[in-house]
């Protein structure tokens, strides 16, 4: 017999071994009871052998489609490319609403005007038309560097259509790294806006391989010309379109392993790294996602998330292939709410620090109104989550009485919300299903995966987990020793989590270097994350690989984790977590909640402005019992408790370069931008208690 044969018949009595679950089941796959000694009891996953031949049942895929990944969507197998799939709406959705923004009048925000997908389509064959006719050539870079708005997504669907490579420069980013990625991704043409321009400028002589800026919303009249010396064309973006109108040319269509985009990753150290993702990565990773991510031609999708991370843009990719419509913020999100009630969006998309400020503003508000209005929340409260957790539905009076304030705050339309970018707390989401009334949904993904890797399925209660593989992967975990997670562990098997299949991006950009690090011989991407599996094959994130360090002692520390127990604390409104070989124990520091700690010490007495208060030791007393409290209940163990802790006013953001624009702590910038608490704190504890902290 065969190699071949052999595989092939290995395949087939795996199939044997499950069944398809019954409608009313919430798990998609269930064991056959005639199959012997393989009986599977994962419901949400399907574990299948890594090798046929040989090794352990160790790889987790969808139970939605075990036994082969999927690449395309299932009811339209001949889109293949971000341009297949424009097309496609256009066709479909030709008259439908896409690309809505709020019109001032008199400089009066007003209500959403809208371009249709054909008005769409016909604006990407301009813009192409007027790039071909500027001599910029199939493959090229193309960056667009601005923040969410229609340009940016009819600037993509040009280079889509004529097999130009989109490079997104983040705004955040700051000029030296724009300058870093325009020449590393040999940018030729920048799509910017007028506000960026004069910056752009002043930095070309540093970016040769810019031959055009296009600049949305400026006047050409008003536009600079450059010598022509300089190689460089400055044109506004109606002026390229009337180009483009006046030049029209064919489209280009690219093949599904042409290189759609290239998505600079900040990291927290060093320079960008430019991920490379053909056409066929992301298409494969948006038609697994669609299997249990369902979208409608009426639904209508806010865009504030920016456009630079692979998030949002996956979640655009998916709103086309439904024909949503989506409606772009100001640009400001102190105006969001503003925004959200005029839109009044079907489908929400955020991150869990906006999450945790809804959860935190409703909850506050409730504890001060107190006597009535508060038992009457906790009464609706209650009776919804008991309605949910036996599966039906509530009655409609809490929503009257109490929900549909809330839900208002969003516009009072969302049906359906995605968290992503960082763990969602298991209270915060029972809470959003229970206000909000419709489906809440975390996932769990990386820029290098095309966006998700796993999320939560329909109808699965259990929060606390990121849900079972996308249908377009499969996922291991693998062993790491030194920090004593095994596949062998109980009651659940742990390690780092791996990802294969056709999400998986093709490497960095110039550096064979740091993709070897990444994706080893057999095709698996390493992501530095450590995970579980938890019954029914749903991955849960524990703990991050890449930024563990020692304590004196030789205890391993992951801080990521520990920082998001602390962000629990009633106080807390960052956290950052540090330890060293040379020490002991770990400190904090803590950018606190002012509204929080100014109510807090008003009921207490305690006098003083808000620096005042942070530098009061009894509320860094108070503080630290608050996160002591929550450690305990979390179950931290007792070297992972942070022993000391500094209070400041000044947030961790993007312009004091504690975080990165996917707002991850830079832990390098940190420790040295805290030094000299740092250094305050350990000298505290020393004096303290001279033997507790140091090495011995």
């Amino acid at each position: 017999m065969d190699s071949t044969t052999a595989a092939r018949r290995r395949i087939n009595a795996i199939h044997s071994h499950l069944v398809t679950s019954s409608r009313s089941s919430p798990l998609l796959l269930s064991s056959n009871p005639t199959a012997g000694e393989f009986c599977l009891d994962n419901g949400y996953s399907v574990v299948l052998p890594e090798k046929l031949s040989t090794g352990k049942w160790n790889v987790y895929r969808s139970a939605r489609s075990p036994f082969k990944l999927v690449s395309r969507f299932p009811d339209h197998p001949d889109i293949a490319t971000l341009h297949d799939n424009f097309e496609h709406a256009v066709h479909d959705f030709r008259d439908y609403k896409y690309l809505g923004t709020r019109v001032r009048v008199d400089g009066t925000v007003g209500d959403y005007k809208w371009m249709t997908y054909g008005e769409v389509g016909t604006a990407r064959t301009a813009l192409g038309s007027g790039l071909v006719h500027h001599g910029i050539t199939t493959g090229s870079s193309v960056g667009i560097y601005f923040i969410n708005r229609p340009e940016w997504l009819i600037v993509d669907q040009a280079c889509a259509s004529y097999s130009y490579v989109s490079v997104p420069l983040y705004d955040t980013l700051g000029p030296d790294a724009v300058k870093f990625i325009v020449n590393h991704a040999n940018v030729q043409a920048i799509f910017c806006v007028a506000e960026t321009l004069n910056s752009l400028l002043s930095g070309l002589s540093e970016m040769p391989s810019v031959r055009l800026v296009v600049v949305v919303g400026g006047l050409n009249e008003s536009l600079p010309s450059l010598p022509p010396s300089a190689g460089v064309k400055v044109v506004s973006y109606s002026v390229l379109l009337n180009q483009g109108r006046s030049n029209p040319q064919p489209f280009s269509p690219p093949k599904p392993d042409d290189v759609a985009t290239l998505c600079y990753t900040s990291g927290t150290t060093g320079t960008p790294k430019g991920v490379v993702l053909t056409h066929a990565n992301l298409i494969a990773n948006v038609a697994g996602s669609s299997f249990s991510v369902k979208f409608f031609s009426s639904d209508i999708y806010i865009s504030y998330l920016p456009l630079a991370h692979i998030y949002e843009r996956a979640n655009q990719i998916l709103a086309v292939y439904f024909g949503v419509a989506v409606g772009f913020y100001q640009g400001d999100n102190m105006k969001l709410l503003d925004d959200l009630a005029a839109l009044r969006p079907t489908v929400f998309s955020s991150v869990p620090r906006l999450y945790n400020r809804i959860y935190d503003g409703i909850t506050n508000a409730v504890k001060t109104s107190g006597g009535l209005k508060e038992r009457l929340f906790n009464a609706a409260y209650n009776a919804k989550k008991q309605a949910l957790l036996n599966g039906k539905s509530a009655s409609p009076i809490w929503d009257r009485l109490v929900f549909n304030k809330i839900k208002d705050r969003l516009g009072g339309r969302v049906r359906f919300m995605t968290s992503g970018a960082s763990p969602l707390s298991p209270e915060v989401l029972e809470f959003l299903k229970i206000c909000f009334g419709g489906r809440v949904s975390e996932g769990y993904g990386m820029t290098e995966t095309s966006c998700v890797i796993s999320g939560m399925d329909e109808g699965d209660n259990l929060t606390g987990h990121v849900g079972s593989p996308n249908p377009a992967c499969e996922v291991k975990l693998v062993d790491v020793p030194e920090m004593n997670y095994t596949s062998a562990d109980e009651p659940h098997p742990r390690g780092e989590i791996c990802v294969r299949g056709p999400i998986i991006f093709r490497g960095y950009y110039k550096d064979e270097v740091q993709t070897r690090e990444v994706i080893d011989e057999d095709g698996w991407l390493h992501t530095g994350d450590i995970g579980l599996w938890l019954p029914g094959g749903r991955l849960k994130i524990i703990d991050r690989k890449k930024n563990i360090f020692k304590l004196a002692q030789g205890e391993y520390i992951a801080p990521e984790k520990i920082e998001n127990v602390y962000a629990k604390c009633r106080f807390v409104g960052q956290c950052f977590i540090y330890g060293d070989s040379f020490n002991s124990s770990l400190v904090a520091v803590v950018s606190v909640d002012p509204d929080v700690l100014k109510s807090w010490a008003t009921s207490e007495g305690i006098k003083g402005d808000l620096r005042e208060l942070c530098n009061n030791p009894r509320v860094k007393a108070a503080v630290l019992s608050d996160m002591d409290a929550v450690g305990r209940e979390s179950q931290l163990r007792g070297f992972e408790f942070a022993k000391a802790v500094t209070l400041v006013l000044e947030p961790f953001t993007l312009e004091n370069g504690l975080l990165t624009p996917t707002f991850k702590i830079k832990r390098p910038q940190a420790k040295e931008y805290f030094a000299e608490a740092i250094t305050n704190m350990y000298k505290e504890l020393a004096a303290s208690d001279p033997t507790a902290n140091k090495a011995l």
